[in-house]
Parts: C-alpha cells; structure tokens; sequence
C-alpha cells in the first residue's frame, strides 16, 4: 500500500470508527424511546443517517406521529441528495454500483472524499468508498451493541461520543481552509449553528450554515 493511499485509509478509518462508535448513542436512545432492538437495527441498516434516524427516535419518543417522524427526517436528509449531486460526475458509477453509492453518501464520506482532492481523482474515490462501508459497518455494529446494552449504560453522553465526531470532522475541514476569509466564514457558521442549536430542530442548524457557506460562495 502506497504512502498516498495509506493516507487515505488512515483518514478515512479515524473518521469510520470515530463516527461509527457514536452509534451506541443511537441504539441506546431508540431503545430508551420504545423502539426494540430489531426496530433500532433495521432503522440504523435502512435509513443509514444519523441526523434523521435520531429525528425518528426524538419524535416518536415525545409521542409525535409516524408522518411527523418521516417529514422531519425526511427534510434533515435532504442535504444527502446535494451531496450526491456533488459525488455523482467524481464516482461515475452505474447499475447496482450505483444504488450503493447512493446509500452510503452521507457527511462522513462526502467530506473525506473531498478532504483527498489534493492526492487526486482516484484517491477521492477511494476515500468515498472507505469512508462509506467503514462508517456503515461500525454505525450498526455499535448500534446494536448501544441498543443491547441501553438498560447497563446509563447517561451516553459520559462517554463523550458526542463531542468525539464533530472534533473529527474539525480535524479533517480545517487543514483545508487556506484563506483568511473561509476561515472567518467557517468560524462564523459554528456560531450561528451554536446559536440556532436551542431554537431549531435537530439538524436544522447544520443545514443552514450549508445554504449561507453557498450564497457566500456564489458571490465570490
């Protein structure tokens, strides 16, 4: 394995287990909000994102219906299409190649695979496709370890899993911001998000700061 290519692995792995390992959290809260393991599982191997299926979880816990459920996920997993617009012309893929792909877009690979433009097309890939099956993987390995263990495992948040993946995807942005100005952009995204976060839903923060990063894109 090359140097190039061990580099990739190596960001697409901290990034896999990273994000994988917060699953516990997600098995955990669906089994705390009546879900049973199976239900948990298959949301974790069906839906595959995390935003939407702890939208899923929230609303059904606080007794919302099953329609409200999917809206709200449904809205939280639309920037996983914008992605796929994004990937699309850089994977090239066709048939059942395709529909894999499709299920695996998501934050975790988009990002790395765009972290990898510098090592060039082929390394863009193959950090799409890492990064994908390696957070697939863990995410339901460890969603069915959280929901199994939910009753043992008291307050997920002492593990610190939920702080562990945005610093990773710190680690993985910010070499990338060479200017001055996408570094103030970027600083001013996560005080927006921070400040949304206790008046929007879930997720909603984060998808905002996605539309301002591109209107200030747009006027460059």
């Amino acid at each position: 394995m090359s140097r190039v290519v061990s580099a990739t692995f190596r960001d697409s792995l901290s990034v896999s287990l990273t994000v994988g390992a917060y699953g516990v959290a997600f098995g955990a809260a669906a089994v705390a909000n009546g879900f049973s393991v199976i239900q948990s599982c298959f949301l974790s191997l069906l839906t595959f994102s995390g935003a939407s299926q702890f939208a899923v979880v929230g609303v059904i816990g606080a007794g919302g219906t099953s329609i409200s459920a999917i809206t709200t996920a449904s809205l939280l997993g639309l920037r996983n299409a914008l992605y796929g617009v994004i990937m699309a012309p850089r994977l090239q893929v066709h048939g059942i190649k395709r529909a894999i792909a499709a299920h695996i877009t998501i934050d975790e690979s988009t990002g790395v695979a765009l972290g990898q433009e510098v090592r060039g097309a082929d390394q863009m890939r193959k950090g799409f496709w890492y990064t994908g099956i390696g957070v697939f993987i863990f995410w339901n390995l460890f969603t069915l370890a959280g929901a199994l263990g939910a009753q043992a495992m008291g307050d997920i948040r002492a593990f610190g899993l939920d702080s562990a993946v945005p610093a990773a995807f710190l680690g993985l942005v910010w070499p990338r911001l060479k200017k001055n100005s996408d570094r103030a952009l970027a600083v001013g995204c996560a005080l927006f998000a921070i400040a949304m976060t206790p008046i929007l839903p879930a997720g909603l923060p984060i998808i905002a700061t996605a539309f301002i990063a591109i209107a200030v894109g747009l006027r460059k």
